[in-house]
């Protein structure tokens, strides 16, 4: 007999806000009064509408809206149980011997086409062959890079644990895999994936092994042609807008689709072509009226940047995922298949106005950027973003990209004798805000950007 969800309902809604719902009690209130597992399944079949989480005792309770703020140190490796599910993938298709043979030489040059067309900017078509090689060679890298930039939003009191989440070109899964796991386990996900190619059957596969309270949905429908449903609290777009031919209009449609409070996240590749891609559609988006929450700053009233724009954050690498070592170790040129430095640029926009760094700047003492070119060869006192690791060869004075949001070309600053009391300049991290006193301004002609000389008369702060 079916069992009158209804009724489960209308009793969860009733009681969610007095205790935790434990099915076995909820079964009473139901006429027929079904087994407490069909009760079960359907209050995990309607969480998202609920508003609930299950926990480890069985019961559910309200899902908290409040920030969440994990205890998080990095990332090592992609799960264990991912790597399975790709292996499965992989011997399903090919056998146990996938990496030798046909089959291995086949996902071999797979790879090297997708890679090369990526290289000169062509449109890469995922049959389930590229989509296979594409979670050998790309899933551990984005599974840890996503949850580095989440660490800014968390850390920013902006990602809370109760998400209805929007996955613009979801791809295999690796940055939703990462969103999984940098959640805590009580944080309740409404999760839909926009994929329309092949590599959706293997993100279906890896969503199997997602924790109880994510709820996953996938539209196999392109970033196109996708109308948004309602509003989503985060909007993932990892390197998907380089792809579109209007990237612009298309990624408007999913920030108008935006929560009030809610966050845009584009992600790209650290290479020039797709790192500045992606800054000149924020750009765009912020010319449009959304705001630039960061990493790159907004520090002066009115200015915004109009440099190239090429940032990116660079992170320890991932340890070499099984299927990766078995594929590149059957290679005579195996380092063509090893994939684990994790090198990303990232946007996050939001429609609130809330921005990382809630700073105005006021040009009574302090060095506007965008006046660079007056102050050359004077010192000057400025507060900046920093926006790289070290950029320098291994025996060059570190050099690091800064800005304040008013630049109009690249603007470095460079450590020529460190100190005590310039040790925060190395020690900060990227996207942290620095207050400099005394740093000299130089053109450098040759690089044709300006060079904030860092030396023993510069004092540097984190702000």
């Amino acid at each position: 007999m079916p069992v009158d969800r209804e009724a489960v309902l209308d009793a969860a809604k009733y009681l969610r806000d007095v205790r935790p719902l434990d099915p076995d009690e909820l079964r009473e209130y139901v006429a027929d009064q079904p087994h407490e597992a069909v009760v079960r399944q359907v209050l995990r079949e309607h969480a998202a509408d609920l508003g609930i989480v299950e926990r480890g005792d069985g019961t559910f309770v309200p899902a908290s809206g409040e920030p969440v703020h994990p205890d998080f140190d990095g990332v090592d490796a992609l799960p264990r149980e991912y790597e399975r599910v790709v292996e499965d993938l992989l011997v399903d298709q090919w056998g146990t011997d996938w990496h030798r043979g046909d089959s291995g030489k086949r996902l071999r040059e797979t790879i090297r086409r997708f890679k090369e067309q990526y290289y000169r900017q062509h449109a890469v078509e995922y049959d389930e062959e590229v989509a296979l090689g594409y979670a050998i060679y790309h899933l551990a890298t984005y599974y840890a890079a996503i949850q580095y930039v989440l660490e800014d939003l968390a850390e920013g009191d902006v990602l809370s644990g109760d998400l209805r989440v929007l996955d613009v070109g979801a791809g295999v899964g690796g940055p939703a895999l990462g969103l999984f796991d940098f959640l805590p386990d009580d944080a309740l996900v409404e999760y839909h994936a926009v994929e329309p190619s092949d590599a959706a059957d293997v993100l279906d596969e890896l969503l199997d092994e997602t924790g109880r309270n994510v709820h996953p949905t996938i539209h196999r429908e392109t970033a196109e042609e996708f109308d948004p449903d309602g509003e989503y609290d985060l909007v993932l777009a990892c390197s998907v807008l380089s792809e579109l031919d209007q990237p612009v209009e298309t990624a408007q449609k999913y920030v108008n689709a935006l929560a009030d409070d809610g966050t845009f996240l584009g992600l790209a590749p650290a290479d020039k072509h797709t790192s500045t891609h992606l800054r000149e559609v924020e750009r765009d988006l912020e010319a449009r009226g959304a705001t630039v929450y960061g990493p790159t700053p907004r520090l002066w009233p009115g200015e915004r940047p109009s440099d190239r724009g090429w940032t990116f954050d660079e992170r320890p690498d991932v340890d070499v995922p099984s299927f990766q070592e078995r594929l590149a170790g059957a290679s005579q040129r195996p380092s063509e298949f090893y994939h684990t430095e994790v090198r990303f640029s990232y946007s996050l926009l939001r429609t609130d106005g809330v921005r990382q760094h809630d700073v105005s700047l006021s040009a009574d003492r302090l060095l506007k950027l965008a006046d660079a070119d007056d102050r050359v060869t004077d010192r000057v006192d400025a507060v900046l973003a920093k926006l790289s690791r070290n950029l320098a060869d291994e025996d060059a004075n570190p050099l690091f990209k800064v800005s304040d949001g008013s630049e109009n070309e690249e603007c470095y600053a460079v450590l020529v004798r460190p100190t005590s009391l310039n040790r925060d300049l190395q020690a900060a991290e990227y996207g942290d805000l620095l207050s400099v006193e005394s740093a000299l301004v130089l053109w450098n002609d040759d690089e044709e950007a300006y060079n904030l000389v860092v030396d023993e008369e510069t004092v540097v702060d984190r702000a």
